[in-house]
């Protein structure tokens, strides 16, 4: 190739990439509105906007997984922590992570109630954007999903919440169907409990449910409906304020933190196969 050869090569090379990088960028401009969801932008999400600046929330957290990394990845935080929760939290973040405990703590910032709830607004709406799988694996804030197609085994023999990660069939025990629902629920169960002992996350631990739930149940104090574990268990699905279990980190004002609408989002066969296999973490 000889030297005017390279620079015509070097020129239209350059200039066909400048123009696909123009087009590009063109379909990206058109497809904003739609994919961000713009006419969904309220006085209340501009003003979260500005509270996340203010109080420079970035240099901790991701949103779309730009940002520090100190802290979670607040992308999709509002599908998996509800209002009640996230207002909670803002207001004194000491009341759910303990710093000797947790090894983290978010630092109260004092955001006035106008400021959380627009923090939650602008959260929301980031929650709803199409990011089209971005990031691919943002940092939950707690739990882990793990593939749709996978759930753990639960045989005969152990009814165990771990195990060794076998596809599901539509000849499975309920209770494997169960743990599926589990796992893939939107919000993932695994999102706020954790199936290990002592392991108290947003939610506290589901291990020992079974006999945590006759103890409740047995109680005089008790304000359920619930007759037997299975109902209790049914009841603090698609109920979760029936009854609150102690503690700040886990409802406030009487409303329990726990997502409120599994009873319109799962159908009764997967509250059924869930109950199932809850009532194996004896």
């Amino acid at each position: 190739m000889t030297n005017r050869q390279a620079r015509v090569f070097a020129i239209a090379s350059t200039l066909i990439a400048a123009l696909i990088f123009l087009i590009l960028t063109l379909d990206s401009h058109r497809q904003f509105g739609e994919l961000t969801n713009a006419e969904n932008i309220t006085p209340e999400v501009t003003r979260g906007k500005d509270v996340w600046h203010k109080y420079n929330c970035i240099n901790c957290h991701t949103l779309f997984g730009e940002g520090a990394y100190y802290a979670p990845d607040l992308t999709k935080i509002t599908k998996h922590r509800g209002e009640a929760y996230l207002t909670a939290y803002m207001r004194d973040p000491s009341k759910f992570y303990d710093e000797q405990t947790h090894r983290r703590l978010m630092p109260t910032q004092d955001l006035s109630e106008e400021e959380i709830s627009d923090l939650i607004a602008f959260l929301d709406w980031v929650s709803n954007v199409d990011n089209q799988g971005w990031p691919p694996r943002p940092i939950m804030v707690t739990g882990a999903a793990v593939p749709t197609e996978f759930v753990a085994d639960t045989d005969e023999a152990s009814a165990a919440p771990a195990g060794d990660l076998t596809p599901v069939t539509a000849e499975d025990d309920p209770r494997a169907q169960g743990e599926y629902v589990y796992q893939t629920a939107s919000p993932a169960c695994t999102a706020c409990h954790s199936t290990q002992p002592g392991v108290d996350m947003a939610g506290p631990t589901l291990a020992g449910l079974v006999t945590r739930a006759q103890a409740i149940i047995a109680a005089e104090s008790y304000p359920g409906e619930a007759q037997d574990v299975e109902g209790y268990i049914r009841e603090s699905i698609v109920a979760p304020s029936a009854y609150l279990v102690p503690g700040d980190m886990y409802s406030a004002s009487g409303t329990s933190f726990m997502p409120q609408g599994y009873g319109e989002s799962l159908t009764e066969e997967q509250i059924d196969q869930l109950v199932a296999y809850l009532a194996t973490l004896k």
